[in-house]
């Protein structure tokens, strides 16, 4: 076998490949043993029909499509290897010639991963940036923990207020004809949380238990329900009861109920310390983020459309394995939101290029700082998830093996992991 590639754009070529007589030989034996167990030939049990024969009656070409089928891709994945290119995307295939006892040429049109020209990536010069724990943090991080810790009760007598959680009937019209999705039953609402329209939980405050108003509300111009975007709508809301947060004062008794801790105060040199230490890691991935940011703003590199459209088909997939986890339906999403998948898939077009950039300029550093991944490294990442899962580290191998074979997952997110900490080891922080 030959192969011949040629570059035709900065990334296409053609992968000329020759197959000597020989292979295609045995590729068409191979598609005769296929199709001849579904022919049938008087005379003849069916699966059993002779090669002469078969070939007489249907011709050698009716064997083509099958022996290319077998053939080109394993003669193109070797032609690839020999080129030594990096296709990005399955190839545009071109049979030229295709003849029995004659070699087979085909030409493949490929898109490859394209070449970075790297910009300064070394000396970077990143502005620091300071992440200090003050007191309000310290006051913020407790108020969250009584909130976390805060008693609902209901409300008997009395109005709802702002952070009030509110159990309601209502059903919307927009000029008083109902529409789709404008009504429910036994819903629960957080007052202030934003989960409805700018308007609606403000006029439901000074309601009590067992009330009934209506709501006029518009909705804004950019609403993801195009057919209700600037409609102005009106909700009967029924209300039937309040509940409300009650927080409870940060005393010694309060801490010993959520902590390993007697009294307020060594509870809050630790809550303090573990700010500290948050906010280390914040500064930390903050001058990853500015070192990675500006080599990749440095770097030149004209992507293939191909590659954009692949990672944002993979955001659209996340984002539905996400709805799946809050037993959300994929398509009850798109018809609830009036979006078309094409249309959520073009949302993610400018994040799938800038993360596509990324990765590319991460791989070209790599490859020229000769940044790999070592056995000690890969073994220290598996024996970290079994400590973090309480397994051994050969049960985390196994696991992680099912999920990811040869590893190669997990060695590419050491890799840029190590690319990232080369990048601020060489900057300048001021």
């Amino acid at each position: 076998m030959t192969a011949k590639w040629e570059k035709t754009d900065a990334n296409v070529g053609v992968l000329e490949v020759e197959v000597d007589k020989q292979q295609l030989t045995e590729a068409l034996d191979w598609a005769f043993k296929k199709v001849v167990k579904g022919v049938t030939v008087p005379g003849f049990r069916k699966g059993k029909v002779p090669r002469k024969i078969f070939e007489s009656r249907f011709g050698v070409e009716s064997l083509y499509q099958d022996a290319l089928d077998y053939l080109v891709p394993r003669a193109y994945e070797q032609a690839v290897a020999e080129a030594g290119i990096l296709p990005v995307a399955q190839p545009s295939v071109d049979v030229v010639q295709l003849q029995a006892g004659e070699p087979l040429v085909f030409k493949a049109t490929v898109t490859v991963k394209p070449t970075v020209k790297l910009g300064e990536y070394t000396g970077l010069e990143l502005q620091d940036k300071e992440f200090p724990v003050d007191e309000e943090m310290v006051q913020k991080e407790v108020d969250r923990i009584r909130n976390e810790h805060a008693e609902i009760n209901p409300v008997e007598d009395g109005k709802v207020e702002n952070g009030d959680t509110v159990h309601i009937d209502f059903e919307g019209t927009i000029n008083d004809e109902p529409f789709e999705g404008g009504e429910a039953e036994n819903f629960h609402l957080e007052i202030g949380s934003g989960t409805f329209i700018s308007g609606f939980e403000e006029k439901l405050l000074g309601m009590t238990a067992d009330a009934e108003r209506d709501v006029e509300v518009t909705f804004p111009e950019d609403y993801h329900v195009k057919s209700l975007a600037g409609q102005q709508a009106k909700f009967h809301v029924k209300l039937h009861d309040i509940k409300r947060r009650f927080l409870r004062e940060l005393t010694d008794e309060f801490v010993q109920e959520i902590s390993d801790f007697e009294d307020v105060a060594t509870y809050l040199e630790d809550l303090k310390k573990q700010l500290v230490d948050k906010q280390a890691h914040e500064h930390e991935h903050y001058l990853e983020n500015e070192a990675v940011r500006i080599s990749v703003e440095n770097a030149t590199v004209e992507i293939p459309a191909v590659m954009i459209e692949h990672e944002a088909d993979h955001m659209v997939e996340d984002f539905g394995r996400q709805l799946q986890y809050q037993q959300i339906p994929f398509d009850a999403y798109l018809e609830f939101t009036g979006t078309t998948k094409e249309e959520l898939r073009n949302q993610y077009l400018e994040a799938a290029q800038q993360t596509v950039r990324t990765q590319l300029v991460l791989e070209a550093i790599a490859e020229v700082e000769h940044l790999q991944v070592t056995e000690e490294e890969l073994e220290g990442e598996l024996q970290r998830l079994a400590v973090s899962a309480n397994i051994t580290i050969d049960r985390a191998k196994e696991i992680m093996t099912l999920r990811d074979p040869g590893l190669s997952g997990m060695q590419a997110d050491l890799r840029w992991r190590k690319t990232v900490e080369f990048l601020v080891s060489h900057s300048k922080v001021g």
